[in-house]
Parts: structure tokens; C-alpha cells; sequence
């Protein structure tokens, strides 16, 4: 029998300080993922998750990142380089593209300075993430692309969101078909509406919200960050190597 220890999944997770993403990167280290989290300007918060991590067995790292600014990329992917050298390793596992904000406006009244926001952010941010850290992902990894329920049914006042997270659903078939040769699955994650401070925490905080996506909800309640930290973490699981290029709604059944 063989008795040595199966290699330890690195996972980086974008925006793994707060919300969603904090979830995500907990879930994975309670699956035994070791993880690189991304914060934008919080770095008290962000160890705060490495610490949890810690606690939980497993290894993490805090590093900041602007997904909002192409430009650092390339510096970002050295950063990322060298934290790999703590697991004597020259590649990672497996990435989620999860760090984003929301706008929320009317499509008449949406400036092009916030669509702008968004394509930075949702779109061009991911798009050139991935291509600067392909060299540092080990082959037959995985990435997740998280989009939202939103790019399903229509709510007014999202329309610069959703165009960004509907294209990313494309994008996510064309990496899948691309990076097949490398043995790279892709897939995407779209959430419903998720009880987080994301929006200013209006479905968390709003009672008439929250009640009336409950009441459009099949499991009769809004979702909670607990509910989609579990499904990127078994997305990656080897279980699920055999998923690719597709998308996955984690929103309860809202708007059937």
C-alpha cells in the first residue's frame, strides 16, 4: 500500500478577504486546499482569513491585488511566483476569478465612467489575470470564473453588471476549449442573491428585499455565503474532473 501523502492543492481565490470569497477560501481549506488570497486595500481583514485557515491546518497567503488594474499583472504574477518557493513548488492548482463590486443603475441613467467600472473589474480584470498567470497554473488544474444569477433573469438596475458577467459565461466556454490541451478545466459559478455586504448589503439589510427574493426562491430563503463557498470547493475536488465548460446557478431555484 502506499502510504505517502497525496500533494497538497494550492488554490489561489481573488478577493478572499470579505464576502463570498472569504467563504470560498475557508471551504477550501476545509477540503485540505492550501490558498493565496487577493485583498484590494484591507490587509487587517485578509489575515484574518489566513489566521482562520491556520487554525483550520492548512497554509494561506494574503497578497493585495487591484483586479481593476491590468497593469500590475505582471508584477502580481511574480508576487505570486515567489510565495510558491513556501511550498517548494513553481506552480498552483487551481484559480478563482472572484474579486468584484457591483454598480447598481438604470440602464438609461448608467454613465461610461461606472460601465467602464465594470468591464475593468468583471471583464478585462479576469480576462488578463488569467492569461498573465497561465505560466504559473499546473496543467490539468482548474479555473472558476464566478458570474450571478443575474445573467439568467433580468432585475432593473444591473444591466452594466450582467453584460459583464454574461460575457464572462462566454469567456469561460473559449478557456475551456483552449486550455483543454493543458488539461485545464474551466467552469462558471453564478450565485443568486447572497446575503453579503456586496451592494451596500441590500439583501442582507433590506427586510422587504430579502422577503421578496425569498418568496421567488423554490428553497424559500435568501442565500447565505455558506451555501456557495461549498460549491466552488467540490467544483474542485477530483470528483469533478470531468466538468468542464459549463455553468453552474447556486441561487436555491430563484425565478423558476
Amino acid at each position: 500500500m502506499n502510504t505517502s501523502a497525496s500533494p497538497v492543492s494550492v488554490t489561489l481565490v481573488t478577493g478572499g478577504s470579505r464576502g463570498l470569497g472569504r467563504n470560498m477560501a475557508i471551504a477550501l481549506a476545509r477540503y485540505g486546499h492550501d490558498v493565496v488570497l487577493t485583498y484590494r486595500s484591507n490587509r487587517s481583514e485578509a489575515e484574518a482569513v489566513v489566521d482562520q485557515i491556520a487554525q483550520r491546518g492548512r497554509r494561506a497567503i494574503a497578497l493585495p491585488l487591484d483586479v481593476a488594474d491590468s497593469g500590475s499583472f505582471a508584477a502580481f504574477a511574480e508576487s505570486v511566483r515567489g510565495v510558491l518557493a513556501q511550498w517548494s513548488r513553481n506552480s498552483f492548482d487551481h484559480l478563482v476569478n472572484n474579486a468584484g463590486t457591483g454598480v447598481h443603475a438604470g440602464f438609461a441613467d448608467t454613465t461610461a465612467a461606472q460601465f467602464d467600472e465594470m468591464v475593468d473589474i468583471h471583464l478585462k480584470g479576469p480576462f488578463f489575470l488569467t492569461q498573465a498567470l497561465l505560466p504559473l497554473m499546473a496543467d490539468g488544474g482548474r479555473i472558476i470564473n464566478i458570474s450571478s444569477g443575474l445573467t439568467r433573469f433580468a432585475l432593473p438596475g444591473y444591466a452594466a453588471y450582467a453584460a459583464m458577467k454574461g460575457a464572462m459565461e462566454v469567456l469561460t466556454r473559449y478557456q475551456a476549449k483552449e486550455l483543454g490541451a493543458r488539461g485545464i478545466a474551466v467552469n462558471v459559478v453564478a450565485p443568486g442573491a447572497i446575503e453579503t455586504d456586496f451592494g451596500g448589503g441590500a439583501v442582507r439589510d433590506n427586510e422587504q428585499l430579502n422577503a421578496f427574493v425569498a418568496s421567488q426562491t423554490a428553497l424559500g430563503r435568501v442565500g447565505l455565503p455558506d451555501d456557495i463557498g461549498g460549491v466552488v470547493a467540490s467544483l474542485l475536488s477530483p470528483d469533478n474532473r470531468w466538468i468542464n465548460a459549463q455553468r453552474i446557478e447556486a441561487s436555491g431555484g430563484m425565478f423558476l
